[in-house]
């Protein structure tokens, strides 16, 4: 099955090789490879939209017994247990991309991970072309998804734009938000600072120039002006997604799945070309809002030693917060996809960071 993209690119291949029932196939893969229980299932809105979503519990752990069960039904208790952890893709993702985090950090509490609104297999909305109101529907969407699952709270992991929307819906609901852990955030720094970092050569001349061309285009455009050559235009430019999970998959199933989650109709691309700057910088830096998290708020930040995200904003937000808890994590040899480049290190540090809160 082919859609017709609705693009101004309209002398370029007018068909792309995907479709909803593709990236489902591609997904569904992925997920074989997932050992605990795991629910796999859409979450209705208010307002209709889906959220594509799973849970996941031990598989090993033990169950109650008859009579157990019974005692809970008739005495009204309500066995304690753990907060959960919540897990939040970056840019472009969606759930497949956490396979080599599932397991591990759902062995002792509960986990939910999304695709957010927009990407993956979620709804796909119009997003508003202003900033603040994108922000703001990303954000209403995670806290509807809260409301819709009857998580009174949890702790709260976001990888890249994740990360961002994370730390926004942090200080939107803080009440909500155990332990705030950041992975790799993007739309930290301001842009000006940024620039002067960078001209003391603190960032590669290859990632520059790249960023410089994207930030004229939606960002993922060119994938499905592509037409039928979209697959292996992201085969050929994202080899390292192939290399990271190649213990997994011998054949381009990583690739496949990034190509299908973005060939999609655009709609939360739509919202984050709304808040950046250009593709490295973000319109409403969050570095001038994290003096609004509570102090309460214990925050985590974790980068990866190789990645084009400076640690640099970690350590500015952890002196913004002054003597709030703050702590910056450097991984080595991780670029910006820590929890795939050091699976163990990241599972690690985050499954630490969650026995800490309970």
């Amino acid at each position: 099955m082919f859609c017709r993209p609705r693009s101004l690119w309209g002398w370029w291949p007018s068909w792309r090789p995907t479709s909803e029932a593709i990236l489902k196939s591609t997904e569904a893969k992925i997920l074989s490879r997932i050992q605990n229980d795991m629910w796999a299932r859409f979450v209705m809105l208010p307002n209709q939209e889906r959220i594509w979503t799973l849970t996941l519990t031990n598989k090993s752990a033990p169950k109650p017994t008859r009579q157990g069960l019974l005692f809970l039904l008739y005495s009204h208790y309500t066995p304690p247990s753990k907060t959960p952890l919540v897990m939040v893709h970056g840019f472009g993702a969606g759930v497949g991309l956490w396979v080599r985090n599932l397991d591990p950090l759902s062995l002792s509490r509960p986990l939910h991970a999304f695709d957010l609104l927009g990407f993956g297999r979620s709804s796909r909305p119009a997003f508003p072309a202003d900033a603040a109101q994108a922000e703001e529907e990303f954000v209403s969407s995670i806290e509807q998804w809260r409301q819709s699952l009857g998580l009174e709270d949890m702790i709260l992991l976001g990888h890249s734009l994740g990360g961002y929307l994370a730390t926004s819906y942090a200080i939107r609901y803080p009440s909500r938000v155990k332990h705030l852990v950041l992975v790799e955030p993007w739309g930290f720094p301001d842009r000006t600072q940024s620039q002067a970092a960078e001209a003391q050569g603190s960032r590669r001349l290859w990632v520059k120039a790249l960023v410089g061309v994207l930030g004229f285009f939606n960002p993922l455009a060119v994938i499905r002006a592509a037409g039928p050559w979209g697959p292996g235009l992201v085969s050929r430019f994202r080899q390292d997604f192939k290399r990271k999970f190649e213990d997994m998959f011998d054949d381009d199933t990583m690739t496949q799945y990034i190509y299908h989650c973005n060939a999609q109709t655009p709609s939360g691309e739509v919202g984050y070309w709304a808040m950046m700057e250009s593709l490295a910088w973000a319109k409403r830096p969050m570095l001038q809002r994290v003096d609004q998290l509570p102090a309460s708020l214990p925050v985590t930040m974790l980068y990866g030693d190789r990645s084009w995200i400076s640690s640099a904003s970690g350590h500015q937000a952890a002196q913004i917060r002054g003597k709030a808890y703050t702590h910056v994590v450097l991984i080595n040899d991780a670029s910006h996809h820590v929890n795939n480049d050091q699976p163990t290190a990241f599972n690690t540090l985050v499954e630490g960071i969650c026995d800490s809160v309970d």
